[in-house]
């Protein structure tokens, strides 16, 4: 059987949404931006299948297009913080919540604390990494340490995912962070 394409998966989403002001604000893809899922969505490794792999890279790539105009580098990008989160065992969706909320997808953003990147990681963690010459501002590496203590946080919460974010973020006490981490999720990064 034959799967429809992302265009007509696209348009058939609108009608689902059951939303007008959904439907009213949808553009469809640009056939370029539909040629490069398609490549991109050729390396599968982290995903189901090849067609699950074009969905969700089309799904999120319009929806980082406001931060990162590039489509190539978009796309580069999501196969990356997916293969990332999901060798982590992390949802990627959560990863791109926290990543908006942490540094809006800016990967030389430095906070006043002195973290670094795109998850905002502090450098100590190089050194116990054991990767003391690394460089936070290397996506990949951002990525890997990033997804890792998340993973390991949602793991010390039992997967109380407010818990893992609170500790991830070093907060003790309150719940803004976490919010702040949720409402991307649920407004833009939710799939």
């Amino acid at each position: 059987m034959q799967r429809p394409s992302l265009a007509i998966l696209a348009i058939a989403a609108v009608f689902l949404q059951g939303s007008a002001a959904f439907a009213q604000k949808f553009t469809p893809p640009s056939p370029e931006l539909i040629a490069l899922v398609k490549k991109a969505a050729a390396d599968t490794a982290s995903f189901q299948d090849k067609f699950d792999a074009q969905v969700w890279l089309m799904t999120m790539s319009q929806r980082l297009a406001s931060v990162m105009s590039d489509p190539q580098k978009r796309l580069a990008f999501l196969r990356l913080v997916h293969a990332e989160a999901v060798h982590a065992g992390v949802s990627p969706e959560l990863v791109l919540s926290v990543i908006d909320v942490e540094s809006r997808f800016d990967h030389f953003a430095v906070s006043q604390a002195g973290a670094q990147g795109l998850m905002q990681i502090m450098p100590f963690w190089l050194k116990l990494s054991g990767q003391p010459d690394a460089n936070l501002f290397h996506e990949r590496t951002n990525l890997r340490l990033g997804c890792t203590i998340l993973k390991y946080y949602l793991d010390k919460s039992h997967g109380d995912i407010r818990a893992a974010l609170q500790r991830y973020n070093g907060a003790t006490v309150g719940i803004d962070y976490s919010d702040k981490v949720l409402k991307a999720l649920n407004r833009k990064w939710y799939y």
